[in-house]
């Protein structure tokens, strides 16, 4: 079976499922995306490794895990997302150590905040992507076929407006305001505030 590449298109917070975030992986040589719905943790996680920005004071777990495997030398060569079982995806690590190469069994989650950790990319193989790809964007043509692409576009709008408007409350702060914020919320190790802090600074 052909694997296909995949990079991370963004996170979304689902409002079908509470606590629970909508993870967007894209399709590098094309235009299907692949929902993943992840707990708050590693969506977490996956959005303070995508923010190089943010350093939390202490590791994270999957910091953790990175440490750990760095000292002993141990490399997370690629993630592949193997299966899906009733809406459920498998993941695997494929590990390197002393040129020996090993696999191990994790969460699709907690395999995409490594991979993005030892920079090391993601791949599924087409028959997942086939049967569990969609399209963002809606093609009046399949517009019957594709109303789950709807749903996913309204979600990564609602989560850019939500952002935008807690946004607003920061216009009135100086730099010095918001660093402070910032220094605080990641002490806090809140880290969506941060991010969105951070955000507004850039803008800067």
């Amino acid at each position: 079976m052909s694997l296909v590449r995949l990079n991370i298109k963004g996170i979304s917070y689902s409002q079908t499922q509470n606590g629970a975030y909508a993870l967007i992986l894209n399709e590098v040589d094309g235009d299907r995306k692949l929902p993943i719905v992840i707990g708050a943790f590693e969506a977490q996680s996956i959005a303070i490794a995508l923010e190089k920005e943010i350093r939390p004071p202490r590791p994270l777990t999957h910091d953790l895990f990175k440490n750990f495997a760095d000292r002993f030398d141990i490399v997370v060569k690629q993630v592949i997302i193997h299966k899906l079982v009733d809406g459920v995806f498998y993941s695997s690590l494929i590990c390197e150590r002393d040129k020996i190469e090993e696999i191990i069994d994790a969460r699709t989650s907690d395999a995409i905040a490594l991979a993005l950790r030892f920079k090391a990319p993601i791949f599924t193989y087409k028959n997942i992507l086939d049967k569990a790809g969609i399209y963002l964007k809606v093609n009046p043509k399949k517009e019957d076929e594709e109303q789950d692409s709807i749903l996913v576009d309204d979600l990564i709008v609602d989560e850019i407006e939500a952002a935008t408007t807690e946004q607003e409350g920061y216009k009135d702060k100086t730099i010095e305001e918001l660093n402070k914020l910032l220094d605080d919320a990641v002490n806090n190790e809140d880290y969506e505030t941060a991010a969105k802090i951070r955000d507004e600074i850039s803008k800067r």
